[in-house]
């Protein structure tokens, strides 16, 4: 991962307390809400969908290990423009060719040295609808770069095999990528964005990157760029029990931010890099509370030592686990009516609650007993933030209560709401509050589904 300075936060959990007690967080009585995942199928929805392999930990572990070797082999790097970089690219290259893939190799270059994009397809699938997985495959100069970005790497080639093992045949195309001259700004990715016609770029329905998916005091956090990609790892994570939050460290500073800028619905994983884990994260993941999750970022102990094999199995499951559901057929199954507002909101910092109107016609009765109710709420400390749902009657429901130990950013859920009791018809509105100062947000969008 490039290197960019660390965001520094302070937080005050005294001024929330304060407001705590003048009733300012209490939650609105009787009407409550769920949070549940957005538009999920029932089981008669549902597009059948194979299960995804479980991808052996010793094999993508195995890939760590040859690239060990390789830089211990040419000078201690796998670096942009050294020979440990190339010996990385044909390495892996040498893996797909094996196992049926059709591979390219794309050049450029970058300090005056030649740099190597590697692309694999795999054949069938509709060339016009691609899902692509990516990482990038250069270290810095100080190591061999196993965390960053071994990891990534490996679990993506692993993922690769798999399909071939099974002989997956998605609905979508299949086509991977290793990046080279990432720690150089992103220049491999770069290079490949720009060398896409607009129409080859419009056939791309998602890039998934992963880059540090194995830090040794390791975070479990989610891109929050593609809503549906975000919620297929969300779901997966959710399905093991295991709490997440979104990815702000690396935001922009990796592959997926060529792709994003031109438009390409993007998300990945990240287990994180110098920022330090908080309390709070150590108490729901384990690990070292006041630590760096990775403390050999960039240096040279970034070796296979310097690896959470929990973490790293976990993830590269995640990532066969989103290769085989977005590459199917339908993912977004039917839905309800949808009423949404786009309008874009400041929400201020520790004042008045603002609210967002959506209004609802043409419909018979009450609204449902599970109206859905969608929310994107970009935030740099979600614990600040209070949501209800307003009948058109001015009966509240709330959505999120605030909490001083929430340090996650954003708010993009969908909640459930029993509303039975209400008609239908009339202007519903999302009201949000920002109830402690220092960190401020935007409602970008809401959405009811009846």
């Amino acid at each position: 991962m490039t290197l960019v300075p660390a965001r520094i936060s302070s937080r005050r959990v005294a001024a929330v307390a304060a407001l705590a007690v003048a009733g300012l967080l209490a939650p609105v009585a009787a009407n409550t809400a769920t949070a549940a995942p957005a538009q999920a199928p029932t089981a008669a929805q549902a597009p059948s969908v194979a299960a995804a392999p479980d991808i052996p930990l010793a094999n993508v572990k195995a890939h760590l290990t040859q690239f060990s070797n390789i830089a211990a082999a040419n000078g201690g790097n796998r670096a942009h423009g050294r020979a440990g970089y190339k010996a990385s690219i044909d390495y892996v290259k040498a893996k797909l060719d094996a196992a049926g893939f059709t591979t390219s190799l794309q050049t450029f270059t970058a300090s005056g040295a030649t740099g190597y994009n590697l692309i694999a397809d795999w054949p069938g699938g509709d060339a016009n609808k691609v899902i692509m997985a990516g990482s990038h495959l250069d270290s810095v100069t100080s190591g061999a770069g196993i965390n960053d970005n071994g990891s990534g790497s490996a679990a993506v080639l692993e993922t690769a095999l798999a399909v071939s093992r099974a002989q997956f045949k998605p609905d979508k195309h299949l086509r991977f990528a290793w990046w080279g001259a990432e720690e150089l700004g992103l220049l491999g990715s770069k290079a490949y964005v720009n060398s896409l016609p607009s129409t080859e770029r419009a056939k791309i329905a998602g890039y998934l990157n992963f880059d540090m998916i194995g830090s040794p005091n390791a975070g479990y956090f989610v891109y929050d760029d593609d809503p549906t990609i975000e919620k297929t790892f969300k779901d997966y994570y959710a399905g093991l029990g295991i709490p997440t939050e979104i990815e702000t460290e690396g935001d922009g500073r990796s592959d997926h931010a060529p792709f994003k800028n031109v438009g390409v619905p993007v998300g990945g994983l990240f287990s994180g890099a110098d920022y330090r884990k908080t309390a709070a994260q150590a108490q729901k993941w384990g690990g070292t509370s006041g630590v760096a999750f990775d403390r050999c970022y960039h240096s040279s102990c970034d070796n296979t030592s310097n690896i959470n094999d929990t973490a790293l199995d976990r993830n590269s499951d995640a990532v066969a686990h989103a290769i085989w559901t977005l590459s199917a057929g339908s993912t977004t199954p039917p839905t309800g009516t949808d009423y949404e507002n786009t309008t874009p909101l400041a929400i201020p910092d520790a004042g008045a609650a603002v609210t967002s109107p959506i209004t609802v016609s043409g419909r018979t009765g009450n609204a449902p007993a599970a109206l859905k109710v969608s929310v994107n709420v970009k935030h740099t400390w979600r614990g600040d933030v209070v949501i209800d749902l307003l009948a058109p009657d001015g009966t509240a429901y709330r959505l999120k209560n605030s909490s001083s130990g929430d340090s996650a950013d954003n708010v993009v859920e969908t909640y459930t709401v029993n509303a039975s009791s209400e008609v239908a018809n009339g202007v519903w509105k999302l009201r949000v509050q920002d109830v402690a100062s220092q960190d401020t947000g935007t409602l970008n969008s809401w959405k009811l589904t009846f």
